[in-house]
């Protein structure tokens, strides 16, 4: 998934303007994609992981695991559309440390 979508999107993301430098911009791009990639792993009713938590426990049904699941999918939606409103979120604990 990551090795079709990073060559086409990464030039296109370091093109535009979002105020950072072009390797905290870099840094942002890459933690977003890996956010992205997570949420579709999680993400009902083709997430892979949902079909692996689920065979950990063959006594529940598919369809109570896609309820148990959707809070986290919300919240990660969420946090997505937050580093993408306000990128440079992403790098605040980076510069406080350094």
């Amino acid at each position: 998934m990551m090795l079709l979508t990073i060559p086409v999107f990464f030039p296109v993301v370091m093109a535009l303007d979002f105020g950072l430098t072009p390797e905290e911009t870099a840094i942002w791009f890459g933690i977003l994609v890996l956010i992205v990639v997570e949420v579709g792993l999680i993400t009902p009713p083709v997430g892979l992981n949902l079909f692996i938590i689920n065979s950990m426990a063959p006594g529940v049904p598919l369809s109570d695991t896609y309820r148990g699941v959707l809070p986290f999918v919300a919240s990660d939606i969420v946090r997505t559309a937050i580093l993408v409103a306000f990128p440079a979120i992403t790098l605040w604990l980076v510069r406080v440390a350094f």
